[in-house]
C-alpha cells in the first residue's frame, strides 16, 4: 500500500495493527563529481519499494523525505539541508499524525548518514507519548551490514559516500545520471588508533573531491546484488516486526 496513493477512505480502511507503516528518510545534497545530488533518495526509495512489493497487504509506505540533515556537506555547495533540531522536529511531527491514528507499528527507513542521529533522538522524543507502540528504525545498509559487506570487492566493507555501494546502486537503476568520466577513488584517511572514536568533521575536511570510498569498483551487476540484498534484509525486519508483540 502507497500511503501518497490512496483515498482517506482507503487508508480508514487499514488495519492498524496488523501493518507496519515503512517511512523512507533521504537527502539532497553533493555526491562527489560523478553522482546526481539526489542519490540517497533513489536509494532508499528503491530499497523500501522493494519491501513494499512484496508484502503490498501488510506495508504502509510513505512518500520519502528527500530534505535531510546535511550540513557537514554544505562547504561543497550542491546541498540542501536543514538544521539537525530542525529535521528532529520534521520526523515528529511526520509521524505523529499516524501515532495518533492508531498506527501501532512504525519503520524508519534511512538512506543518508547524516539522518542517523536525528531519527534515533526523534523516536526517543515520541516513544513516552506512544509507549504501546512499536517505534524502529535503522539505515538500511546497516539492516544489511554483513550481505553488503560479503559483495564488495574494494577494501571498504562498509557504506561510504559516493563509493562502490552507491555508484554501483545508480548504475544499476539510474545510469544515465552517473558521469563515469568522473568517477574517481577516495581511500577513507582512518586512524586505525582512533578506531571507535566519533570526530565530528564534515565531509570538505575528509575528502576533497566529496567521495568516501572506491566508486572505481563499482558495476551495475554489483548494485543489482547489492539492492537484492537490501532488501531481503529490510523484508526480513519488517516481517519480524509484524509478528513482535506491542510493548505494554
Amino acid at each position: 500500500m502507497k500511503f501518497h496513493e490512496m483515498t482517506f477512505p482507503q487508508l480508514r480502511g487499514v488495519q492498524r495493527d496488523r501493518t507496519v507503516v515503512l517511512a523512507p528518510i533521504a537527502a539532497c545534497e553533493q555526491h562527489s563529481r560523478h553522482l546526481p545530488t539526489i542519490t540517497d533518495t533513489v536509494l532508499v526509495s528503491s530499497v523500501a519499494e522493494g519491501v513494499e512489493r512484496r508484502l503490498p497487504e501488510q506495508v504502509l509506505l510513505l512518500p520519502t523525505l528527500w530534505l535531510g540533515a546535511s550540513s557537514h556537506h554544505l562547504r561543497f555547495g550542491a546541498t540542501l539541508s536543514v538544521e539537525v533540531d530542525t529535521h528532529v522536529d520534521m520526523l515528529c511531527d511526520l509521524l505523529t499524525p499516524l501515532l495518533e491514528d492508531g498506527y501501532l507499528r512504525v519503520l524508519v527507513l534511512n538512506g543518508h548518514g547524516g539522518n542517523i542521529d536525528t531519527m534515533h533522538v526523534a523516536l526517543r522524543r515520541l516513544q513516552p507519548r506512544f509507549r504501546g507502540c512499536i517505534l524502529s528504525a535503522a539505515s538500511y545498509w546497516e539492516l544489511a551490514e554483513r550481505e553488503l559487506a560479503a559483495l564488495a570487492e574494494g577494501p571498504r566493507k562498509a557504506m561510504g559516500h559516493a563509493c562502490e555501494f552507491e555508484t554501483s546502486m545508480m548504475l544499476a537503476l539510474r545510469p544515465e545520471l552517473v558521469q563515469r568520466e568522473a568517477i574517481r577513488d577516495d581511500p577513507p584517511r582512518d586512524d586505525p588508533a582512533l578506531r571507535g572514536l566519533f570526530l565530528a568533521e564534515d565531509m570538505r575536511q575528509k575528502t576533497d573531491h566529496g567521495c568516501v570510498g572506491y566508486p572505481e569498483r563499482a558495476s551495475a551487476d554489483k548494485g543489482r546484488a547489492f539492492l537484492a540484498a537490501a532488501i531481503e534484509r529490510a523484508l526480513e525486519v519488517v516481517q519480524a516486526l509484524l509478528k513482535r508483540p506491542l510493548p505494554d
